[in-house]
């Protein structure tokens, strides 16, 4: 059998006594459109007109409305070629029903508000506003600058991507805002200092140079991926979960006071330096294609995922006590970089090898590099397991050729006999 749909199209035309606004019904799957964000002037009238005839009989009739307001209640069925006329004298939400279709979501809703009192909000930006009037968060005139505050701050998730947008002004009037994801436009700042409660942005492959997100101390995910940035600021982001800033051009970030960190992405900048001693809940740390000359990953205890290639690396600590549980290692691009200090060089250098892509071919393993040199002499007591080739295979020794030297306590010495 077929559903009944109850679909909302909002058409306003203007009379010497105001605003008339159409509410059209229509048989079908029992659903509004919109269902709600519908905002009129006092004074204005609603209006209910048949989209086509029903097929059954149906009410149009006041559920929940504004103290002092007049109810209605129009049983709607065939011959249906009148309509119902409503004007509101009070402001607030009004909440309708179609009394035999409640369970069947038939319902609706409009809120009345005094143009003369009502605050305005400004946004500058045409598809930003206009994106806002067609979503039912506009003041129902297009590109005047402006919106019903009243439709934006009770917003908690807004979603503004690929509308060529450039300035998100009138975004601080969404004070409830807890998810904003604005991707694929042309923003160049974006200030949310009066979003108090946001708690996820998402803003990548835009063109931003400005980031403020200060105040926002609820912050867990930030997404910035693919812009200008030249610095960040997440000193007072303490809740901070994820961060994932890649294809900028930051040279520095400070990530000591965000210990709750779990996830940091910032390859393709130009960071020179990086300290993560304090962010031990660190499971995946990218931050390959910068100028990092040293980095210590020792207190990353639940390290997962990890690379640091195509930098110029001299030291790498990875020392962490549990080598075994990272599923991805790569350091490979790192031409001045030849020891790379382990738990157990032996088990590092049977599963980081050239071959996987997590090395490059004169790099080798050890527990402790500071203790060693590229060519050194055997001088512990300690028993040789087996010598490798730069491929990681198995050889004899061989003169004039470098060789890796693998021992019973886990160190290994890279080593050249020269004739």
């Amino acid at each position: 059998m077929k559903k009944l749909l109850l679909i909302l199209f909002i058409i306003s035309s203007f009379n010497s006594k105001g605003a008339i606004h159409q509410i059209q019904v229509w048989n079908g799957y029992m659903q509004f459109l919109p269902p709600n964000n519908i905002i009129v002037q006092l004074g204005d009238t609603i209006q209910w007109i048949p989209l086509d005839p029903p097929t059954m009989t149906h009410t149009i009739t006041s559920d929940n409305i504004p103290v002092g307001a007049v109810p209605f209640d129009q049983v709607w069925q065939l011959p249906a070629d009148t309509f119902f006329q409503y004007i509101p004298q009070v402001t607030g939400l009004y909440q309708y029903v179609c009394t035999p279709h409640i369970p069947n979501g038939m319902i609706g809703e409009f809120t009345v508000v005094n143009g003369t009192t009502s605050q305005k909000t400004y946004v500058p930006d045409d598809n930003f506003e206009a994106y806002l009037e067609a979503n039912g968060m506009g003041d129902g005139i297009a590109l005047n600058d402006s919106i019903f505050t009243s439709g934006i701050d009770s917003v908690d998730q807004l979603s503004l991507s690929n509308q060529n947008i450039s300035n998100l002004i009138g975004i601080e009037d969404f004070t409830l805002l807890r998810e904003l994801q604005c991707f694929g436009n042309n923003i160049t700042s974006l200030d949310m200092s009066n979003n108090l409660v946001l708690e996820e942005l998402y803003c990548d492959n835009n063109q931003i140079v400005f980031l403020n997100i200060a105040n926002n101390t609820l912050l867990k995910s930030l997404g910035c991926r693919w812009n200008t940035l030249v610095s960040i600021d997440v000193t007072s982001n303490l809740l901070l979960e994820e961060l994932n800033i890649p294809g900028n051009q930051l040279t520095s970030i400070d990530i000591s006071n965000n210990v709750n960190l779990g996830e940091l992405v910032i390859n393709n900048n130009l960071i020179s330096a990086l300290d993560v001693s304090n962010n031990s809940w660190l499971a995946t740390l990218t931050c390959d294609t910068n100028q990092l000359t040293s980095l210590d990953v020792s207190d990353l205890w639940g390290l997962d995922e990890f690379s640091c290639s195509n930098n110029s690396l001299t030291i790498l600590d990875l020392r962490n006590g549990a080598n075994a549980d990272i599923s991805y290692f790569d350091c490979s691009d790192n031409q001045s970089l030849s020891c790379i200090d382990v738990d157990n060089a032996n088990w590092a250098t049977t599963n980081w090898t050239v071959v996987n892509g997590s090395i490059d071919a004169l790099q080798y393993f050890s527990t402790n590099c500071s203790g060693t040199t590229n060519i050194q002499e055997q001088t512990t007591n300690k028993e040789l397991l087996k010598v490798t080739d730069l491929l990681g295979r198995e050889t004899k020794s061989t003169k004039n050729k470098i060789l890796f030297y693998i021992y019973d306590d886990g160190t290994v010495e890279k080593k050249i006999i020269i004739e």
